[in-house]
């Protein structure tokens, strides 16, 4: 469910006319609803409800944006980060360090210091290099580092190849045969307490059945660490529920099946567990909205060509991934065309083919479900500025993320001497 819904025949974000936010905010703009974020957290905490005490840890990466991850925050969610980058974002966005989990395959030494001196949670290591990184990192600066082994439990999640990250030739994580030997090397390093386990086997997964066979590998992983010694505390078993692009598949499992499975898998566990949530919170709390630049003949459909390129929202160019598009103010016809954006690419396409609301020139256009790896991936590819960003409040709004003007864009260039020379 989400709070962007037709009113009077123009489609509004919670009590926004979103045709008010694209006249003063200009287009493309992202536009993020409060209300289904909070309603989305409420909802993913209701489904863990039946658990002790875990700690949900937002997954950056999904939307850094500040204002986002404050909203967040403020309801008491964690962070999962992948770099030194988004540790900074939560941590100014109010954050506490003890509820950030570092993950990611290429931690740099720079990076770990940052997390150390700053005391996150948990450090997910995917490597023994990893470890006695951190290690000769944590030691140098008179800390520790309280981590876990991501394992690569090699199941394939059913998801798209380039999302898919838990199967025996993926880069994450460390091989599930080769984790006993993997504790005992990290258990005898200075500097490092070995109090965990984690495991994500990939994004926007729609059937529950991989997840259960991870997290039951997982299971017996920790019975195995146990006898080995280790003092098992926490389990991370990552996120990735999928959440409806396409209204004409079935929709994935819900939260609520979600958490019934887990605590099925986990009853005797004895754990803290950690969950990294990202599109499921903020996935249908987004829309890029755009306008129609013009409609351009085509051999079979008619090409509408709007403002927002593929380096506004790289999505359906990188993964063929589905957005619904709906026009703002619906005539109630109907029309079958191609949706393209501005940038010289033929990637540069949104949709082929597609029955969608009838639209002309001058008309806005939403992108749905784009709150989550949209803005987030967006790039300056053919010298465009990053999209604007705007968050909904019920009748207030704002501005959280101003439009890029190419100024900007062309001072970050610096010339090399010979050319200032010949300049002056």
């Amino acid at each position: 469910m989400d709070h962007f819904t037709l009113r009077d025949g123009a489609m509004h974000a919670e009590d926004v006319p979103l045709s008010a936010i694209a006249a003063e905010a200009g287009t493309p703009v992202y536009v993020y609803s409060t209300a289904t974020i909070e309603r989305h957290v409420r909802v993913f905490r209701e489904a863990l409800a039946g658990l002790d005490d875990p700690l949900v840890a937002f997954a950056v990466k999904a939307n850094p944006n500040g204002a986002v991850l404050a909203t967040l925050a403020r309801l008491g969610l964690g962070a999962d980060v992948v770099s030194g980058g988004e540790l900074m974002r939560a941590l100014a966005a109010g954050v506490p360090a003890e509820k950030v989990v570092f993950s990611g395959v290429g931690k740099t030494a720079e990076e770990m210091i940052l997390a150390l001196r700053e005391g996150i949670g948990q450090f997910n290591l995917e490597s023994v290099p990893e470890a006695d990184m951190l290690s000769d990192v944590a030691t140098k600066l008179g800390l520790e580092a309280q981590v876990a082994f991501r394992i690569n439990p090699n199941v394939d999640a059913g998801t798209h190849s380039k999302i898919s990250t838990g199967r025996a030739d993926d880069k994450f994580g460390v091989a599930y045969d080769r984790a006993l030997d993997a504790y005992a090397h990290a258990a005898a390093l200075p500097g490092l307490k070995v109090v965990g386990v984690a495991v994500h086997i990939g994004s926007q997964l729609t059937d529950l059945g991989p997840s259960r066979a991870a997290f039951e590998r997982i299971g017996a992983l920790i019975a195995e660490l146990r006898a080995a010694g280790h003092a098992i505390a926490t389990a991370d078993l990552g996120g990735g529920l999928g959440v409806p692009y396409n209204p004409a598949l079935p929709p994935p499992p819900s939260p609520a099946d979600y958490g019934a499975m887990v605590q099925a898998v986990t009853a005797d566990w004895n754990v803290r567990l950690i969950f990294e949530p990202g599109r499921v919170i903020v996935g249908n709390a987004g829309v890029l909205v755009t306008r129609v630049i013009r409609v351009k003949d085509g051999v079979g459909y008619p090409f509408v060509v709007v403002d927002a390129g593929m380096n506004d929202l790289m999505r359906p160019s990188l993964y063929d991934a589905w957005h619904d598009i709906r026009a703002i103010e619906p005539s109630g016809e109907r029309a079958t065309a191609n949706i393209v954006g501005p940038i010289c690419e033929t990637g540069d396409t949104f949709a082929r083919a597609r029955e969608m609301d009838r639209v002309e020139a001058g008309d806005l256009v939403a992108f749905m479900t784009a709150g989550a790896y949209g803005a987030t991936m967006a790039n300056t590819y053919n010298s465009r500025g990053l999209t604007p960003e705007a968050i909904v409040n019920g009748e207030d709004w704002a501005i959280i993320r101003e439009r890029q003007p190419i100024e900007a864009l062309i001072a970050a260039d610096t010339l090399p001497p010979w050319l200032n020379k010949e300049k002056a």
